[in-house]
Formats: structure tokens, C-alpha cells, sequence
């Protein structure tokens, strides 16, 4: 009986340190979970996406909920997302976005292909003592949507990973969700590199195998592509 509710107690404690985004933050309000952003598979579990090749790299998206909204927003505005019930492991936040192809929506597009640039991406303070990354601990993280952006439809990824487990290939940790955006206002910028998601990644790249605990890393390199600045 003691072992059964050990494991029980565990499994939840596991949960627990996970988290997901399932909010929007824009035009100045949080909208309701899963509205305006695609539901994820994991939104019982928490679990995270481990598997770098596999398509839930991509939204980590639960086709079984299609009826998400998209919300419009303005270019060189900020967007954010709700982290629940906050980001608790150590790791890097970043943030794509991915044009959709005309005679889609973002209802309907899947986000495939060499589409996706990347806008935001924080790395770790890096002391003698260790690495202290900006994002653990908080409640909601957010982005401005650059101004020179075509308006249009898009998806805008959220994506942080958990470098506690990653000192192996496949121990990195995704945790990642899509929302939906028509932009308007926009301008006539070139967003680039673009990549594919599954494909950006390789299990082995060093922003994703490493140890960030000891001996205490002197540099980091991000996973992915550079920034695109606009």
C-alpha cells in the first residue's frame, strides 16, 4: 500500500514541475486558456516534448480541439503567454513565428515546412557560481511582435526548455504551444533563416545536451537559428 502511494505521489510531484502556456496576453488583457492558443497535448499531463524528430516539436497541438480563435494584434506590439503554474526548470526562452501561406488561415494551417523564423531567444547569466536563467520562476513571458512584420496570419511559438535532464541526447525538455494572430499594421520586412519544426534541432546540438550543473559551463549556444531583427 506504502509503495502504490509512493508512486501515486510521485507521478503528481512530477506533474507539478511541469507547466504549460495556455493563455494569451495581448491588447492588454489574458484571454481565457486554450482560446486563442491551440491546445496541447500535454493540457492534463504537463509532460514535455523530448523527441526533437517528432511533429510535436512543432505545437505539441491535441487534434482532438480545432476550435481555436485567432486574435488580432497590432505590428511592434507586445504578445505574451501565461506560464501555469510557473516556469520551474532551468532553461532558454524562445519565441517563432511562421507566416501562413495565402489561402489558408491560422485556424487551418498545420505550420509545416521551412517557415518558421525565430524573434526572441534568452540565453542563461553564466557566474563562476552557476547559471541563472531569467525566465524560471515566472508566471507569464512575453514578446514584441516586430514592427517591420508583413501583416497577415501567423502562429507565434512559444518554446522553453528544460536543460535539468540534458547532460544526455533526448534528456532536453520542450515545453511549447502555438497561438494563433492576424497581424496588422505591418511593414515590409523579409523575416529569415527560416526552418522547419521537426528539423531546427538535432538531439546532440549543445544547447541541448549538456550539463548545466558541473563542472559550471563557460559559455552557451542557443538551439536554432539566429534572431531575425527586422
Amino acid at each position: 500500500m506504502k509503495s502504490s502511494l509512493y508512486i501515486v505521489f510521485s507521478a503528481i510531484s512530477a506533474a507539478s514541475a511541469h507547466y504549460t502556456f495556455p493563455a494569451l496576453i495581448a491588447n492588454g488583457a489574458t484571454t481565457s486558456q486554450w482560446q486563442y492558443v491551440r491546445m496541447t497535448a500535454n493540457h492534463y499531463s504537463n509532460g514535455p516534448v523530448t523527441d526533437v524528430t517528432s511533429s510535436a516539436i512543432r505545437c505539441y497541438q491535441d487534434p482532438s480541439n480545432p476550435t481555436t480563435q485567432t486574435m488580432t494584434v497590432a505590428a511592434g506590439s507586445t504578445v505574451g503567454f501565461t506560464a501555469v503554474s510557473s516556469i520551474t526548470h532551468p532553461g532558454p526562452l524562445q519565441f517563432y513565428m511562421a507566416k501562413v501561406p495565402e489561402g489558408q488561415t491560422a485556424a487551418t494551417w498545420d505550420g509545416s515546412g521551412d517557415v518558421w523564423f525565430k524573434i526572441y531567444a534568452q540565453g542563461p547569466t553564466i557566474s563562476s557560481s552557476g547559471m541563472t536563467w531569467a525566465s524560471q520562476g515566472k508566471t507569464s513571458v512575453d514578446v514584441t511582435i516586430p514592427k517591420s512584420l508583413p501583416s497577415g496570419d501567423y502562429l507565434l511559438r512559444i518554446e522553453h526548455i528544460g536543460l535539468h535532464s540534458a547532460s544526455a541526447a533526448g534528456g532536453a525538455q520542450f515545453y511549447i504551444s502555438c497561438a494563433q494572430l492576424t497581424v496588422t499594421g505591418g511593414g515590409t520586412g523579409s523575416p529569415s533563416p527560416l526552418v522547419a519544426f521537426p528539423g531546427a534541432y538535432k538531439a546532440t546540438d549543445p544547447g541541448l545536451m549538456i550539463n548545466i550543473y558541473y563542472p559550471v559551463p563557460t559559455s552557451y549556444t542557443l538551439p536554432g537559428p539566429a534572431v531575425w531583427t527586422g
